[in-house]
């Protein structure tokens, strides 16, 4: 039966009920054309953006279908929405108005119809947005799914019940909320681990789509991996015969200590799979679960052909020949240097091809010729695209202060789709023309989704500044100015304490920390790219494990000096410090040693007791790297040593300053006695202080009305002292 058959076939058995109730908008949250009382940013015109997410083109590269997410205040959740719209980005039109969500937009049967999840079941539907019927009725939600090249396959990512860490109640006490814990990775991120994603191969036939067989079925192991993982962790052959996929195969302790995730294929006609980055019978060296792997047998240069580090994202070439991945080097290092891996089927050979570019590869994709692969990196502070031969020789293709996203080949093989931002414009989709000659690409926007907001908004200008560092380095420091800027009047001024502790600061556009509502409330906006951060080199990015209270810290305060003392309309009698995660943790060290500097402190969920951090945290590895050592080790590093010497609640003592610490409940990263900890330790100190606590907030703020008490809560306390 051919595809066109089976898809007439699936729409004659599946019309009915299904349909109309896809069809449903009683509640539909829909774009936000609002009229606004003022031209500066406000919590409320942020929340009324649509975000753009997932997005793809059709096969013959007329169309493109993408995702937008609204949000409601009154109703304190959001929408996601699909549309659809020319390759030129013109006739774009809304294709579902249902009340809950329709996500993961997809093209299939060759682009005569489109399939997304709504409800936890796959639909599809004509391109017009007709003729939406359900093909999937699976017992188990699904979270993800890809089609194979010859549409005869599925695969589909479902949640399945695991009780490695947590025991299962006895049957007979239902309601009991007890959890009985007998291992480690017990709570990761959000939630208790009582569930793990697994891949199921499923059919496509004339009766739909069953429910499919489970590649990993018997494995104790997630693909995708948990917590950020999705459907991108796995990749088709050409040829639909071979599913590559992502898995950290292990659990317990080693699992929580370990970022040593591989790439399999699973074979459909022989149903067997291989690991393909480390050999057979690979035996991994012991590990001491308390100390950092860093000079562990495990990251020995004779072993890190075996791939021990992160090894995600597989994707292959368009001709079958080989098979592209992110890489990292080193086991426990979750900020390695990302490289792109291709190995070669024929040969099992590897090799890396982006050598030359010393910053992380984000994403990427494949030329047509299956030659060339196209990717995105951050080089001085801005995210760009490249691209690299497989003898890696590497160019730069667009040179913009911007953050471009994830990348797409449209169908013609010479133009890419992909997202971009700045911080002065949220997620849009561009065109972008590869040329021959490097950075001269040609860029075309497709998507306006808030122009009519930012067409009543007044945006702040960002500057590049470069200033010399304690160590007689350079640094890139962004300056924002607050909209209507007078260069005579001098401003209240914020520093910025980046997160991480290894995350650009870039031309990233937040939600939550968004450096043009900061500027739209009157203050200047220092945020410098220290020590620690990716964009400027390996040397520059590493020198911050085993070392969060040393340079990086000497960086903020000549960032905030060099404003103070060049920057004629920063007033240095109002400066104020921010930060969130490592920022968090930088604003708790920073109240003991800022020689009266600031005049407030804003921290959230920041790191305020590294000891304490050490087994609190669900990812020991991350502990381990960047301390070198458990706590209670008596023969640890000098550098573990000098960590937990200077962790900020030992010098709560010198703390002089009012402090508002922000902190989610739910955040298992860095959990919220963190917060707790320090406000009550401010507040012993009677030091001013307030606590925002979110008890259904994780490390994130997500839901709308929790964000706009966040930044109300976040101006009130600046403008408090500051003002």
């Amino acid at each position: 039966m051919n595809k066109t058959t089976i898809i007439a076939a699936i729409l004659i058995a599946t019309m009915g009920c299904s349909e109309i109730k896809a069809q449903d908008n009683t509640a539909f949250i829909g774009k936000n054309n609002i009229t606004l009382d003022t031209d500066l940013m406000t919590p409320e015109a942020l929340w009324a953006m649509g975000r753009i997410a997932g997005y793809q083109a059709s096969p013959d590269g007329k169309k493109i279908v993408y995702q937008v997410g609204y949000y409601s205040k009154e109703q304190n959740k959001g929408h996601q929405v699909l549309y659809i719209m020319d390759s030129d980005g013109n006739n774009n039109q809304l294709l579902t108005t249902s009340e809950k969500n329709e996500t993961d937009p997809a093209w299939i049967e060759n682009g005569s119809r489109i399939a997304y999840l709504f409800e936890g079941q796959i639909w599809t539907m004509n391109p017009d947005g007709s003729g939406k019927v359900q093909v999937t009725k699976d017992k188990t939600d699904i979270d993800g799914f890809l089609f194979s090249p010859d549409g005869n396959h599925v695969i589909l990512i479902k949640q399945l019940p695991y009780h490695e860490s947590i025991k299962e109640n006895p049957s007979d006490l239902p309601k009991a909320s007890g959890r009985l814990v007998t291992d480690m990775n017990y709570r990761h991120w959000d939630e208790y681990v009582e569930t793990i994603p697994h891949p199921f191969l499923a059919d496509v036939t004339s009766e739909g789509i069953n429910e499919g067989i489970d590649i990993m079925e018997g494995e104790p192991y997630e693909s995708p991996v948990k917590p950020f993982g999705g459907i991108e962790q796995l990749a088709w052959s050409p040829d639909s015969k071979t599913i590559a996929y992502t898995s950290r195969k292990k659990t317990g302790v080693e699992y929580a200590i370990s970022t040593d995730t591989d790439i399999y294929l699973y074979d459909l006609e022989t149903k067997t799979t291989v690991n393909i980055c480390k050999p057979d019978g690979y035996q991994e060296p012991p590990i001491d679960a308390t100390k950092s792997m860093r000079n562990q047998a495990v990251n020995a240069e004779e072993n890190l052909k075996n791939n021990p580090g992160y090894d995600m994202n597989p994707a292959f070439s368009p001709d079958g020949k080989y098979i592209a991945w992110l890489s990292m080097a080193r086991n426990g290092y979750e900020s390695d240097r990302n490289r792109l891996c291709i190995y070669d089927i024929a040969t099992g050979e590897k090799s890396y091809v982006t050598e030359s570019f010393d910053s992380n590869v984000d994403e990427f994709c494949w030329g047509d010729d299956s030659k060339t692969l196209y990717f995105i990196g951050v080089w001085h502070a801005c995210v760009n695209i490249y691209q690299t031969d497989l003898k890696g020789n590497v160019m730069q293709l667009t040179d913009s202060v911007n953050d471009y996203g994830s990348l797409q080949l449209m169908n013609d093989g010479k133009t890419l789709l992909a997202e971009r931002h700045s911080m002065s414009q949220g997620a849009e989709l561009y065109a972008v023309t590869p040329a021959k000659k490097e950075k001269t690409s040609k860029v075309e926007q497709l998507t306006f989704e808030n122009k009519h907001l930012y067409d009543q908004l007044t945006f702040g200008e960002v500057r590049e500044r470069w200033i010399k560092t304690t160590d007689n380095k350079d640094m890139l420091v962004w300056i924002i100015l607050p909209p209507h800027f007078d260069e005579s009047k001098k401003y209240p001024t914020l520093l910025y304490c980046e997160g991480g502790p290894q995350s650009p600061v870039s031309q990233f556009w937040s939600y939550r920390w968004n450096f043009q509502i900061m500027a739209a409330n009157g203050y200047v906006i220092v945020a410098p790219n220290r020590h620690g951060l990716p964009g400027f080199g390996s040397e520059w990015n590493e020198e911050i494990s085993g070392d969060w209270t040393g340079q990086c810290m000497n960086d903020y305060l000549s960032a905030i000096d060099d404003a103070c003392d060049n920057l004629p309309y920063v007033d240095r009698n109002r400066l104020g410090a921010v930060g969130a995660s490592f920022g968090g943790f930088s604003i708790y060290y920073l109240a003991g040693h800022h020689d009266k500097r600031f005049k407030c402190f804003i921290a959230h969920d920041g790191a305020f007791n590294l000891e304490s951090m050490y087994t609190d945290t669900e990812e020991a590895w991350f502990s381990n790297w960047e301390y070198d050592d458990a706590f209670w080790n008596k023969d640890m590093t000098e550098n573990a040593r000098r960590t937990y010497e200077n962790s900020p609640h030992k010098f709560v003592d010198m703390w002089d300053t009012p402090i508002l610490c922000i902190h989610g409940e739910k955040d298992y990263r860095i959990n919220a006695n963190q917060g707790m900890g320090a406000f009550n330790a401010a507040r012993m100190r009677g030091i001013p202080a307030e606590l925002l606590i979110f008890p259904d907030e994780n490390h994130w703020v997500l839901k709308p009305q929790n964000g706009i008490l966040w930044q109300r809560t976040f101006f009130n306390w600046l403008d408090r002292w500051l003002k």
